[in-house]
């Protein structure tokens, strides 16, 4: 299902990309923003696929995946349907607990840029889909109780996949949206965010 809706968005935009770029918005249409979310986000890993993403060669473990995240981003709408941005999120942080009361944090950081796609439905709301690539970084502390193991850090520069809607009252819009971060294959992270922005 995840991977349905991942390909959806995927096609969506590439869809949109090519409808926006044969159509030439009007002046009115064209405009920069400016905006700021928060919301939480969620790993879609299992134990083992964490302990692979960091190296560590523990097994026994729980994972606490659901923190607060949150996101900046500002943007540049060419027309009613192709806009860029560039971001950048906070995801938040997943404890892991090991035995005898260990623990170790994964703090999450991305930032990057998106091609948006945007099918203006009405004046005042707009589904979209975007699709990017995010360099990423995730943050290792503690030793979940064992000081011989080594927890390591991890980064990388990976896609950025995203389905959500945007609703405008001039020169104020409202998103909801999805993203998902595909770190890779051992660590992925869905963010939900409510964002408030500024037209320009």
């Amino acid at each position: 299902m995840t991977i349905r809706l991942l390909l959806t968005a995927s096609f969506t935009c590439a869809a949109l990309v090519a409808a926006g770029s044969a159509m030439a918005g009007s002046p009115h249409e064209r405009y920069a923003y400016l905006g700021l979310g928060t919301g939480f986000s969620s790993l879609e890993n299992d134990r083992a696929e964490v302990d692979n993403f960091i190296e560590s060669g523990a097994r026994h473990f729980s994972i606490d995946d659901n923190d607060n995240a949150w996101k900046g981003f500002a943007g540049y709408q060419f027309n009613r349907y192709v806009a860029a941005e560039i971001f950048y999120a906070d995801l938040g942080r997943v404890q892991l607990r090991g035995r005898d009361g260990g623990s170790a944090d994964l703090d999450s950081t991305a930032y990057g840029a998106s091609l948006v796609g945007q099918l203006p439905v009405t004046s005042w709301f707009t589904p979209f889909a975007k699709v990017g690539a995010a360099s990423w970084d995730t943050t290792v502390t503690g030793n979940l109780g064992d000081e011989s193991l080594e927890l390591r850090d991890q980064d990388g520069f990976d896609p950025v996949y995203g389905l959500g809607a945007q609703f405008n009252f001039h020169p104020v819009m409202l998103r909801a949206e999805y993203e998902r971060y595909d770190f890779d294959s051992d660590y992925t992270i869905d963010s939900f965010t409510a964002s408030v922005g500024l037209r320009f």
